[in-house]
């Protein structure tokens, strides 16, 4: 049975650029991103994500990477989240998973998957269904 962990991130940094645009085309961007994690995970995030706003701007689909550093319900280490979501209506919300191999330290062998919704001022609620093999 997996164990839910829930709580917040927040962006602390968001670095965007543009790769492909052109006017009435769909722009393709890509962006850095830090965060900090509170509650059942406690940490800090990296990720990069290609984003594609289909009519040039405003809303976006999205897919990324996220390395978390730090501890899930206590368990001390490190993993990978992959990232698919979008942006509509001033929210973000995505789905994750976490990356087979890719937990270190006291996450070895972390296996979950779960989500994320925006809030507001870059705040996002989070949860995580997660087990150790």
């Amino acid at each position: 049975m997996a164990t839910q962990s829930k709580g917040t991130y927040q962006i602390t940094g968001w670095d965007e650029k543009p790769y492909s645009e052109e006017k009435g085309q769909a722009t393709l961007a890509k962006a850095h991103v830090t965060n900090t994690f509170d509650g059942d995970i406690k940490g800090d995030g990296v990720a990069e994500y290609l984003l594609v706003y289909p009519k040039g701007e405003g809303d976006a689909s999205f897919i990324g990477l996220q390395e978390v550093n730090g501890t899930v319900n206590d368990r001390k280490g490190s993993f990978v989240l992959a990232i698919e979501g979008s942006f509509a209506n001033g929210q973000a919300k995505g789905d994750w998973t976490v990356v087979d191999g890719s937990g270190k330290g006291e996450l070895e062998g972390l296996k979950g998957k779960g989500g994320f919704v925006s809030t507001s001022g870059g705040a996002v609620d989070l949860h995580l269904g997660w087990t150790i093999v």
